[in-house]
């Protein structure tokens, strides 16, 4: 059986079981999909924007690694971005299901080490991107507090401040590995776990060569590529305001509009922003689990609820982006077996 193929089926496995593990049961879900009318639509469709905007985030990284005889297309990559974020979502194991997938598929159009290495930038890259839009959505906050449109007291000034001083450490870490590279430096820190130093001394000793290399690429988009470095960031935190739309899109649904006008409507948007900014801050803290089933319902919870919002229009939001989500997953799995090219021949 071919790697494309279990890949396949891990994706339907995980499909079915997510299905069947929804915490409503399919008359409520129903009902709540139909409460969301036509707004539906645009709901799950903006998402075909996000993924384009990571894809060419994406593809601005392989453009600042890759060699010049070296080509791939940007549908090539916009879909593999959406089947390996089908897998990301799917599985468990922090998200990290679609990495290897992708190095398996781009492998069959550039070579293997900068395969990996710019598999390795981009996620490292989707990272760092969501620190800087946790980190801007702090003075987002401060700003619409201080205009009195939000609350602000010494809780949330105390949590305002360890989320800048969470995001400051992350910076610092980043840029120690966008410098340096960061395979070799992991693979020896995974080693100082329990049982697991005789597999990194293996991994060194087998691979030392390349891994090195992918580390010498890692540190080069930065030192070398700049414009491509910056391109690709801007890239994707673009994509994290566009996926506000999606709250946004429900907000409105309710008749949540600031007031109504382009005003009321950028505030809504606004609101939309931090929603999606605390939610994702709450669940990729706990992304071990997949879909992160009850992190993401309990982050719209909290961040629903601190724009003053009731807990069962919350609790909506949550259910109609799971709704979402699935939708997306099944559109990648079904995608795994669609354009695969056959494996290079050497």
């Amino acid at each position: 059986m071919s790697w494309n193929n279990i890949f396949f089926l891990l994706g339907v496995v995980c499909v079915v079981v997510m299905v069947f593990t929804f915490d409503v049961n399919f008359i409520d879900l129903w009902g709540h999909i139909c409460s969301a009318g036509y707004w539906f639509i645009p709901i799950v469709g903006i998402w075909i924007v996000v993924y384009g905007v990571n894809a060419l985030s994406w593809m601005c990284v392989i453009r600042g690694n890759i060699d010049s005889d070296e080509h791939v297309s940007f549908w090539r990559i916009y879909k593999l971005t959406i089947t390996g974020y089908a897998l990301n979502y799917a599985t468990p194991v922090g998200g990290l299901g679609g990495e290897p997938y992708r190095i398996m598929e781009l492998s069959k159009d550039i070579s293997k080490q900068h395969a990996t290495s710019s598999v390795i930038l981009y996620a490292m890259m989707h990272i760092f991107a969501h620190f800087w839009f946790w980190f801007t959505s702090v003075f987002l906050y401060l700003a619409l507090a201080a205009l009195g449109d939000l609350p602000f007291d010494t809780t949330v000034g105390i949590v305002l401040g360890l989320v800048i001083v969470f995001c400051l450490i992350a910076f610092y870490l980043f840029y120690r590995g966008y410098k340096y590279g960061l395979v070799v430096r992991l693979i020896r820190w995974i080693g100082h776990l329990p049982r697991l130093k005789g597999w990194s001394d293996r991994i060194l000793k087998a691979h030392n060569q390349a891994l090195h290399n992918v580390d010498t690429q890692i540190a080069s988009l930065h030192q070398q590529s700049r414009k491509h470095f910056y391109a690709a960031l801007g890239l994707e935190y673009l994509s994290r305001i566009v996926q506000s739309s999606e709250v946004l899109f429900m907000l409105l649904l309710f008749g949540i509009d600031g007031g109504g006008g382009f005003g009321g409507i950028t505030l809504t948007f606004l609101h939309s922003i931090l929603i999606v900014s605390l939610t994702t801050l709450f669940a990729n803290l706990i992304g071990f689990l997949p879909m992160q089933l009850g992190v993401q319902e309990g982050g719209f919870a909290l961040s629903t609820a601190a724009m003053g919002l009731a807990v069962e229009q919350g609790f909506f939001v949550s259910i109609i982006c799971r709704v979402r989500e699935i939708i997306w997953i099944i559109i990648g799995v079904l995608l795994m077996k669609i354009g695969n090219k056959p494996q290079k021949t050497t």
